[in-house]
């Protein structure tokens, strides 16, 4: 089993509270890149609550907090855990982003969390599902027109706060006093957006990370349609929309990169003349800035993919009266690239087949002492054309020549008293 204590004593980590197992988990975790600035007691801190709910709390009798650590700070009324999850230099830029107070004040920090405070906050933990499933009851036998998604309790339990969504505006003042009576606390009643409840619910984005609006996100800024439209996108509702029934927050992350692009492509209405043909604005890659042009205005003809430089290029020679003789000259021919399985990873059969094994040499491949003598491999040349002229040549019969005079020509390479003697032989006068 790991010991966790043992194992920090080895590695000198548990006095300096740098133990990775002791690092916090959760929603809204920054990473403190101002850590090695150690400015003492820190003033300010941040503290996490429940879900994505968060504040900014000082820090008045300078206790030594880090991160990670349960505290009890002021609430209205009473006090309420959190956790620690930012201090030092990061706190105080964080803070100056966010809006500014009504009443001006910043609640502080009391103590560290005793054994007492967190069993009183776990206890009312314990009835924040019952509570929850009871109000939505309860609203519905009122007829109100609202959906309660999710209850918070306080740490001391004596305050509750009712995250409700609703379209339209609710009286719900009758049902602030049903839920008071019923469950014996103060009850604040907070509205929420579908981004909002998706945030607080958490989950799996398509991408396969946790959502942003649970994880990081503090501000939801609102997302149009023209942010799909700028990047190309299907305009499917299914595939736009997140777990919370509204467009993805994700679609806004990207818009000024296309934006920037797209400034860069040429004009839709421009037609490219050729010699040939028209062609059309069809389809533009943003990103690698190049642009597919069609023969027809309506149907996929003829498709021709050129870079944006190529055809600002064309525009100009058009205006100037000089149709050029293909769209794709001065850049190579528009190659349009197909699918080929080099390795033929795609075929379904490819771990069925047989492997051939090598037949071992037989007979006269082996030497006397059982080892296989290495096979010469012969080489075939082929005879080029002026070869096989020659060989025709050669394996034509030649004809006898006979000379002018009627006596046969004498072999060469003999003496003339030679050629008498062959004369004079009964062998020659035969032949």
């Amino acid at each position: 089993m790991y010991d966790c204590d043992k194992e920090c004593r080895r590695r000198g980590t548990a006095a300096c509270g740098e133990c990775p197992c002791s690092e916090p988990r959760g929603n809204r975790h920054s990473v403190n890149w101002l850590k090695d600035i150690d400015d003492g007691c820190p003033e300010v801190v941040e503290v996490l609550f429940k879900n994505t709910r968060n504040g900014f709390y000082s820090n008045p009798d300078h206790l030594p907090l880090k991160i990670g650590d349960i505290v009890a700070v002021e609430a209205s009324p009473g006090h309420d855990i959190g956790k620690v999850v930012m201090t030092g230099p990061l706190t105080q830029i964080k803070l100056r982003r966010m809006p500014p107070r009504r009443d001006g004040e910043m609640k502080k920090v009391f103590r560290l969390a005793r054994t007492s405070d967190l069993e009183k906050f776990e206890e009312a933990r314990a009835r924040e599902h019952d509570t929850m499933i009871r109000s939505r009851k309860i609203a519905e036998e009122l007829g109100l027109a609202m959906k309660i998604g999710d209850v918070e309790y306080q740490g001391d339990g004596g305050k509750a706060i009712f995250y409700y969504i609703a379209d339209e505006r609710v009286d719900f003042r009758k049902l602030i006093r049903i839920l008071a009576d019923t469950f014996r606390v103060r009850v604040e009643m907070k509205q929420i957006g579908a981004r909002q409840e998706a945030g607080r619910i958490g989950g799996i984005g398509p991408c396969g990370r946790p959502l942003c609006c649970a994880v990081w996100m503090n501000k939801f800024v609102s997302v149009g349609t023209g942010a799909a439209r700028m990047q190309d996108l299907s305009m499917n509702p299914q595939k736009l929309a997140g777990q919370c029934a509204k467009l993805k927050c994700c679609l806004n992350f990207e818009v000024d990169s296309y934006a920037e692009s797209s400034k860069k492509l040429p004009p839709k209405d421009a037609v490219l003349e050729t010699k040939d043909a028209s062609y059309y604005y069809f389809k533009p890659d943003i990103l690698t800035r190049t642009v597919t042009y069609s023969t027809d205005k309506n149907v996929p003809a003829n498709l021709v993919t050129i870079d944006a430089r190529r055809a600002f290029e064309i525009i100009s020679l058009n205006k100037q009266g000089i149709k050029v003789d293909s769209l794709a000259k001065g850049q190579g021919e528009a190659v349009q690239k197909e699918y080929v399985d080099l390795v033929g990873q795609d075929s379904l059969t490819r771990f069925d087949k047989s492997k051939k094994k090598k037949k071992k040499p037989q007979g006269n491949g082996q030497q006397k002492g059982g080892k296989p003598q290495p096979r010469q491999e012969r080489q075939e040349v082929k005879p080029s054309q002026e070869g096989k002229a020659q060989e025709a040549k050669a394996q034509k019969p030649q004809k006898a020549q006979r000379p002018k005079n009627g006596r046969q020509p004498a072999p060469k390479g003999k003496s003339p008293e030679g050629r008498e003697r062959s004369q004079n032989s009964p062998e020659g006068n035969e032949s």
